[in-house]
């Protein structure tokens, strides 16, 4: 009996339109808890597959008649063993979930932020699985792609579709959480790539430095990307202004949390930077300005169309993290109340200096589990 796969692309089109979904995820107990596809609108049962190998009996009382069933394991291999038996029982709407939770890690969805003076417009890309948040902004044909991931051919498809031409390329700081496709990209397209000096001692290659107001131009257009060093996440976290409608915050401040600043093992040293940043140099800019972050951590941060944004003044209201008086609290719950640090964070660092270069199944496997960049 051949098995029905369902694409992720179509497991994030339910996620987004809050549609019913039955899902079975056979990995072990310990991987679906720290880390799985996640929806309010979805009903979840985790039994390993290896309890499942002489049969789904056991199981069969969970297991809805009116409703699709998917079933997702790591890589999509188990689970379509599992699907299977499920549907030998009698079930009809039975699916595997393709590639698993790998693919999960990996989907890229775009959506539109907003438009520019000018006529341009500016682009999220959501990686739903991983919680990063990376942008396109666009003018006169012109396009700067900012915090780009891995997964560098949904950059250069999604400019070719709309005939745009990538030209530079920008990383808010050096990356520990995933790995970076900004060097490839540019590779790739022949785009200028920038990296803020602070954060690129040890790097092996070269780069264009983003220093303090340093303006990179797209199209014709008054569209300037203007650099604010703002420190604290690490020692070179650098925000953009663009279009003085938008504020690009990389990973120094979220929807609902704030940055981390332990992941060089500098939590003690950067402390001061990061409150610095988040209490000074960002009460400074306009409240107007719309907060375009590197990741987000619950789907409670997405708005209605699918955006995750917020303006700064609202954000001045309600982020707890912007809200501490006591300078000692801060600082506790920045050094001492910390989520487990991201899996491979240091290889993932190594590589985005250059240090090492692992194949693209190790830099899948450095990248499982969920994003854990934040202070909440």
């Amino acid at each position: 009996m051949s098995v029905k796969t369902m694409p992720i692309a179509d497991i994030v089109k339910k996620v987004l339109n809050k549609e019913e979904l039955f899902l079975l995820d056979v990995r072990t107990e310990d991987a679906f808890h720290d880390w799985k596809i996640e929806s309010d609108s979805f009903t979840y049962v985790n039994v390993p597959y290896f309890d499942l190998l002489d049969g789904v009996e056991s199981i069969t009382d969970q297991l809805p008649n009116d409703k699709e069933i998917a079933v997702v394991c790591a890589k999509g291999g188990s689970s379509e063993m599992v699907a299977e038996l499920i549907s030998e029982a009698g079930y009809e709407n039975v699916y595997s979930v393709e590639g698993g939770m790998k693919a999960w890690s990996e989907h890229l969805e775009p959506v539109k932020v907003g438009d520019l003076s000018d006529g341009g417009s500016v682009y999220q890309f959501i990686r739903i699985g991983k919680g990063c948040l990376s942008y396109m902004v666009v003018s006169k044909g012109e396009a700067v792609v900012i915090d780009a991931t891995r997964m560098t051919d949904v950059y250069k498809d999604f400019a070719e579709e709309n005939n745009w031409k990538i030209t530079h390329i920008l990383d808010t700081h050096l990356h520990a959480d995933h790995i970076s496709g900004g060097r490839q990209l540019a590779e790739e397209t022949g785009a200028s790539y920038w990296l803020p000096p602070e954060d690129a001692a040890e790097v092996t290659f070269e780069y264009n430095a983003l220093q303090d107001q340093t303006k990179i131009q797209a199209g014709n257009a008054k569209i300037d990307v203007h650099a604010l060093y703002s420190p604290g996440h690490t020692k070179g976290s650098t925000s953009f202004v663009v279009d003085d409608r938008y504020l690009m915050t990389g990973d120094i401040l979220f929807i609902d949390s704030i940055g981390r600043p332990d992941l060089a093992g500098k939590a003690e040293d950067w402390v001061a930077d990061l409150r610095e940043t988040l209490y000074t140099r960002y009460k400074e800019l306009s409240a107007e300005l719309l907060v375009l972050p590197a990741h987000f951590m619950t789907m409670e941060e997405w708005n209605e169309d699918h955006t995750i944004a917020r303006k700064l003044g609202a954000l001045f209201q309600e982020n707890h993290g912007l809200n501490i008086e006591d300078v000692s609290e801060f600082r506790k719950l920045v050094t001492e109340n910390l989520p487990p640090q991201p899996n491979a964070y240091q290889q993932i660092r190594e590589t985005n200096m250059g240090k090492i270069r692992p194949d693209k199944e190790e830099q899948r496997e450095m990248e499982v589990g969920p994003n854990r960049c934040a202070v909440r």
